[in-house]
C-alpha cells in the first residue's frame, strides 16, 4: 500500500543531529503537490528571506521570476520545463525561475561567483519555505534558451534552477512508477568523510 503524505514526510526527514536547525533536516523535494494555493504573505516571506542571502560585494545578482497557478507567468515557466518535469510540476501552485547577473554592476567585470550567490539565495528561500510548512523542488531540467526567449531575459543573466513550491500532496497522485518510487524512498547522504577534508582526499578529523 502506498504511504500517505504524512508518512512520507516523516520518512524523508533526516535523523536528528544535535545543533542542526530543523529546516535543514526537514527539507526535501517532493514531486506531488496539493491543490492548495500558497498565500501572498507566505510567498513574500520566502522572497524576503532570499533577499538577505549573502553575496559578493553585496551585489545581490539574483533575479526570480515567479508565477502562481492560473497566471500567464506560471504557464510560461511550465512550458519551458523538460517533459519529465512537466508531468509532475503542473500540480505545483507556484513555479519559479532563478537567474543571476554574471557581471558586477559597479564595473561590468565578470562575477565568478554569480551562480554561487544565486544558489545561496535559492536555498535560503527553500529553508524559509520549509519553516512555513511548504515544500520546494529545485529542477535543472528546463530549456534555458526557451526561457530566455519567453521572458526576454538579457544575455548578461544566466539561469540557475527552476523551483516548484507548494504544499506536499499525496504520493498516490503520481502515476509514473519511477516518480512514485523516488517519492516514498528514504533520503540518503554521503558521510562527512567523503567531502570534508584536511588535505585533498584526506578526511578531516573532528576531535
Amino acid at each position: 500500500m502506498t504511504k500517505t503524505a504524512a508518512e512520507v514526510d516523516q520518512l524523508k526527514r533526516a535523523p536528528a543531529t544535535k545543533g542542526v536547525i530543523p529546516e535543514v533536516l526537514h527539507r526535501w523535494s517532493p514531486r506531488s503537490f496539493a491543490e492548495r494555493p500558497v498565500s501572498s504573505g507566505d510567498l513574500q516571506t520566502v522572497f524576503e528571506a532570499a533577499r538577505w542571502a549573502a553575496s559578493s560585494y553585496n551585489e545581490q545578482p539574483w533575479r526570480f521570476i515567479v508565477g502562481q497557478k492560473g497566471s500567464e507567468t506560471w504557464q510560461k515557466i511550465l512550458s519551458v520545463l523538460g517533459e519529465f518535469n512537466q508531468l509532475w510540476a503542473r500540480t505545483a501552485p507556484v513555479l519559479i525561475l532563478g537567474a543571476t547577473r554574471v557581471k558586477f554592476s559597479h564595473n561590468e567585470s565578470d562575477n565568478p561567483v554569480a551562480l554561487y550567490d544565486l544558489g545561496a539565495a535559492a536555498i535560503t528561500l527553500c529553508y524559509q519555505a520549509t519553516a512555513l510548512g511548504l515544500h520546494t523542488h529545485q529542477m535543472a531540467g528546463f530549456d534555458r534558451d526557451a526561457a530566455r526567449r519567453v521572458f526576454k531575459v538579457p544575455e548578461v543573466f544566466h539561469f540557475g534552477a527552476a523551483i516548484a513550491l507548494g504544499y506536499q500532496g499525496e504520493p498516490a497522485s503520481l502515476t509514473v512508477p519511477q516518480m512514485l518510487e523516488q517519492e516514498v524512498s528514504p533520503r540518503t547522504r554521503k558521510p562527512l568523510s567523503a567531502f570534508v577534508f584536511s588535505a585533498w582526499d584526506e578526511p578531516a578529523i573532528f576531535a
